[in-house]
């Protein structure tokens, strides 16, 4: 999309692309090129680069683990999670392995086909509504890199509602954009906003705005956290919008930074740490838990 401009939801404050793109061309989209497009590392999407990193990647899985432990309590020995968007299927496979009840369904054929070949259960799918297991109730949701792509979100945080169980939990991780470290990038190298890519992503958050709208849809916020600030790399000169192999080493030292901590025994100090981060609404990512009010 070409000609387009951001505009300011009127009611909770996070900011959308208008025109918004027909839901036929959205599907499309998904289903032809986000996996096996130009689009395919985008949000870390690519079964390449989540298998390639699987240390990194389940020690997030493992945090949010625990997040929903610590909410749940002794409800999360039989807990049933919904994955939205759930792409390969990956982080439904490290739940399953901690004894959840695992579904999702994700609009790309082909990653449905690899999940269900790993023994999970995942249909074929859009994202305009979530309810494709016939009025299924969850414990936990999760909308996992999926609140940034859709044509209305408030519709599928009410469809969120009804499919929760009574005390279920929410979990909702999305890009954390026009943060002070991303604009401050931009700035010192002279950058467009390269992070405004319709018709991939359509809403763009921060954190206060993603919580207004979670507490103007009925939610109450348990817990929310950032992750590692990628464009804080961008303030120590490293420009790697453009440059995939600058970027690459960039991310590489993310991971390191991550996994080492973890193995040194510190992955509280990691999580107290992207905490405190997300109250300053820096980090790259957002990662909010919300319950039903």
């Amino acid at each position: 999309m070409k000609n387009f401009k951001l505009v300011k939801n009127k009611k909770f404050g996070f900011l959308q692309v208008s025109p918004t793109p027909s839901k036929e061309e959205i599907t499309k989209f998904y289903a032809e090129e986000f996996y096996s497009g130009e689009y395919k590392n985008f949000n870390d999407s690519s079964l390449e680069v989540q298998t390639q990193d699987k240390e990194f990647f389940e020690g997030r899985w493992e945090d949010m683990y625990l997040n929903f432990k610590k909410i749940l309590g002794k409800k999360i020995k039989e807990a049933s999670v919904l994955d939205v968007g759930c792409g390969w299927g990956l982080a439904l496979l490290y739940l399953k392995s901690k004894g959840l009840h695992c579904y999702g369904f994700d609009p790309a054929p082909e990653a449905v086909e690899y999940g269900n070949k790993k023994g999970l259960n995942l249909r074929h799918a859009g994202l305009d509504g979530i309810d494709v297991f016939n009025g299924k109730k969850f414990d936990i949701i999760m909308l996992n890199n999926v609140l940034e792509h859709l044509e209305n979100p408030e519709k599928i945080l009410l469809e969120v509602k009804d499919l929760l169980t009574d005390d279920g939990i929410l979990s909702i991780d999305v890009p954390n954009e026009f943060n002070d470290f991303q604009v401050g990038g931009k700035e010192i190298h002279n950058l467009n906003e390269w992070w405004l890519c319709p018709p991939n992503h359509l809403n763009y958050f921060t954190v206060d705005s993603l919580i207004n709208l979670l507490n103007g849809m009925g939610f109450k916020i348990n817990h929310y956290e950032s992750s590692f600030p990628l464009e804080m790399f961008l303030l120590f000169g490293d420009n790697y919008v453009g440059n995939p192999k600058l970027g690459s080493e960039c991310h590489k030292k993310r991971v390191a930074f991550e996994n080492n901590l973890r193995k040194i025994g510190k992955k509280d100090v990691l999580r107290n740490f992207y905490h405190a981060l997300a109250k300053l609404n820096l980090g790259r990512q957002i990662i909010v838990y919300a319950t039903k009010k």
